[in-house]
């Protein structure tokens, strides 16, 4: 028989399990409803490029709680429990990269895979999740999506499902007929006509809409969605196959029926647009961001740092292995006046952005971060790295309250989110280190989350 003290400890062994049990129990069900913090990451000893200053900080230490930056100090840091230490040993700590023109659909397929009759959402997914986990690896934790069918890949990244960056989207691209992002085959008849959808637009890469009333029932339809900013092609472009470059799109009423309808919803208009008439038309129907503008002339660059408009710039080369001979050709003189366009853009202060563009060629997009390094025949290192990480941070916080994620971003301080790279160097005095994310980006961290540490 037990004892009376075997019985008592018995009873209290049994009562010590069961809280053991339900503090298991509940452990597991607030982690699946994400209500506990993530842990936090101690970086001890890193130089830090904050995203504005042209120089280095530092040594410093840096402290993430959940998915901020909480502390930075000179003074070492005391590890909170369970927290992830890497000692930086001098590497450099900077904001995660952000490339503000992306299509993380049309630049995951081929056109021949975007035109096969098997396409299917599920084949588009999966194509486009293997490119945003490899863009995430390169160091870009922040991306805005310009146009595209782009809400299933971003809702299974931010569910965790998929690895990959936070996603500003546009949604479906809206052009007028015959506009650049009209994507109807030649059989494929006017909707308004014929009452058939194209097969693009039952994709949800793109609305063909003519008139105030149809651009406003598209504009609202992608905010309905989910976009954080609306995009529109104002004029014509090197891979659509009936617009001449030069031509410009959308009448006045029906792009400032766009922006009334974004700035409604607390949002804001970027367009597709090269030419002179083009951009000044769209800025003075109030859109905020030009995406391209390679075929301006100075005064209108002018014109845009007076209006206080972003210009969205892509330093594009000339052709690649597989670029359609006619996209080539479209392409020359957006190409040879494009270095005058980022001279001029300097020089008047122009509010700049930088983006890749990538379309139909799936092999780019491991280039990104060479083209990130290009813009060094135009600016220093620490310029270029500002223009990637604070600059185009700015630009996604246009977006105000439709914004995805709230909080400061491109930037490394106090309260901003924890969106991180440790950097192998010192890439200010070697630039080239941003084109070796494989090898020198030794951490990295979106959201608070470590993706990458080959410092464990």
């Amino acid at each position: 028989m037990w004892s009376q003290s075997d019985c008592t400890q018995k009873k209290n062994n049994f009562k010590a399990m069961k809280k053991l049990l339900l503090s298991f129990v509940l452990c597991l069900a607030l982690t699946s409803a994400g209500f506990l913090a993530q842990t936090a990451v101690l970086f001890e000893n890193v130089r830090v490029f904050n995203g504005k200053l042209p120089n280095l900080i530092g040594p410093m230490n840096v402290l993430v709680e959940g998915n901020t930056i909480k502390v930075l100090s000179t003074a070492p840091i005391v590890a909170p429990a369970g927290a992830t230490v890497i000692r930086g040993d001098g590497r450099t700590l900077m904001p995660g990269l952000i490339d503000v023109h992306v299509h993380m659909v049309f630049g995951a397929l081929t056109m021949a895979e975007m035109m096969s009759p098997n396409l299917s959402e599920e084949a588009i997914i999966q194509k486009a999740a293997i490119g945003a986990e490899a863009m995430l690896m390169r160091g870009f934790t922040s991306v805005r999506d310009a146009g595209g069918p782009i809400f299933p890949l971003k809702a299974a990244i931010d569910q965790g499902k998929v690895k990959g960056p936070r996603i500003w989207p546009s949604g479906a691209i809206i052009s007028q007929t015959a506009g650049h992002g009209d994507f109807r085959t030649p059989d494929e008849r006017p909707r308004r006509f014929f009452g058939m959808p194209s097969r693009s637009e039952r994709y949800g890469a793109n609305f063909i809409a003519d008139g105030r009333d149809e651009v406003l029932t598209a504009v609202r339809e992608n905010l309905r969605f989910g976009a954080s900013q609306i995009k529109l092609t104002a004029g014509g472009g090197t891979s659509s196959a009936y617009d001449p470059i030069d031509v410009t799109q959308y009448t006045f009423d029906e792009l400032r029926a766009a922006v009334e309808a974004a700035e409604d919803w607390g949002t804001y208009v970027m367009v597709h647009a090269y030419t002179p008439r083009a951009i000044r038309r769209a800025i003075d129907a109030g859109v905020k961001c030009i995406e391209h503008g390679q075929l301006a002339d100075e005064a209108t660059i002018r014109y845009i740092a007076k209006k206080g408009a972003w210009l969205s710039m892509q330093n594009l080369r000339e052709s690649t292995p597989d670029m359609d001979p006619l996209r080539r050709e479209k392409r020359k003189p957006v190409i040879e006046n494009q270095p005058n366009v980022w001279g001029w853009a300097k020089k008047h202060k122009v509010k700049l952005a930088w983006g890749t563009d990538f379309l139909f060629e799936p092999e780019l997009n491991e280039q990104q971060n060479e083209y990130l390094v290009q813009l060094q025949k135009w600016f220093p290192p620490a310029e270029a790295l500002k223009m990637v990480t604070h600059d185009n941070g700015q630009l996604l916080q246009l977006s105000g309250l439709r914004s995805p994620y709230q909080g400061k971003i491109g930037v490394v301080e106090t309260g901003a989110l924890a969106d991180l790279i440790l950097v192998d160097g010192n890439p200010l005095q070697d630039f080239s280190l941003i084109a070796k994310p494989a090898e020198k980006f030794v951490v990295i961290i979106k959201d608070g989350k470590i993706y990458k540490n080959t410092l464990r």
